[in-house]
């Protein structure tokens, strides 16, 4: 979770099945941790992605024939 310690109280709506799995994962007491951490992972996911797409804007797309050649020379 943040590391200044604020937190803030929020409602939110999931679908029955989404919270189930999230009970069935966190226990009913680890459901706002579980909820939290996950909401954390996505705004990283979301941040990369607009690396990628600045980067990409800056110097066109990837070449997937050198990203293969490359995992191909790091696999060894």
């Amino acid at each position: 979770m943040s590391s200044s310690g604020a937190l803030e109280k929020h409602s939110i709506t999931m679908p029955a099945a989404t919270s189930e799995g999230v009970r069935a994962r966190a226990g009913a007491r680890g459901f706002s941790s579980y909820v939290a951490e996950a909401v954390a992972r996505q705004l990283e996911r979301d941040a990369l992605d607009d690396v990628l797409a600045r980067m990409e804007a800056e110097h066109g797309p990837v070449d997937e024939d050198e990203v293969s050649e490359i995992l191909g020379r790091l696999a060894r």
